[in-house]
């Protein structure tokens, strides 16, 4: 029995470790509507990750919905979904961060991880937006565009805006890499 709670430690210790050697993960982020500042690596290395670029007045804002059962139903296994809200499209998240964070409480029962309002287009991308980009081929082109990271915070894939969160590629994507 210690032989395998040594293992296991073992590999989570290993997986978490090249997360962190990738780079795409090691930046910080002020949690929504907080004060609290996380290290993404330090923080989600060793999970499998859907980073989405969000917004409270878009067509795919029901969205939520389903990244929040996303969320809920692959927790337990090492998945997280990770939301930044950005008014970069079409000035479709005009609130303030505590109004971000109520709507999307009240809305839609969102509890996984929101970090502040960040910039994701091309010009104005943060830093972590253009890692993303540049990993995957791709800058955000409107709202609710996810991007798929391995437990070894490496980059899997891209889904475009209108893939929903039950479209069955991206629940096999995430499926195949949470093993």
């Amino acid at each position: 029995m210690r032989v395998i709670v040594l293992l296991l430690f073992v590999c989570v210790t290993q997986s978490a470790f090249a997360a962190c050697q990738s780079g795409l993960l090691d930046h910080r982020f002020r949690k929504l509507a907080g004060t609290e500042e996380v290290n993404l690596c330090d923080t989600y290395a060793g999970k499998v990750l859907l980073v989405v670029n969000t917004a409270s007045k878009c067509g795919y804002t029901p969205q939520y919905d389903g990244l929040e059962k996303l969320h809920e139903q692959y927790e337990k296994r090492g998945f997280a979904v990770l939301g930044f809200p950005s008014n970069d499209f079409m000035g479709q998240e005009p609130g303030t961060e505590e109004q971000i964070q109520d709507f999307c409480r009240l809305t839609y029962g969102v509890q996984f991880p929101m970090f502040e309002k960040v910039s994701v287009k091309k010009e104005e991308a943060n830093a972590f937006f253009k890692h993303l980009a540049e990993v995957s081929g791709t800058y955000p082109t409107w709202n609710f565009h996810k991007f798929l990271i391995g437990r070894d915070g490496k980059f899997i894939k891209q889904f475009s805006p209108h893939t929903t969160p039950a479209d069955p590629d991206m629940i096999n994507a995430i499926e195949k890499a949470i093993q």
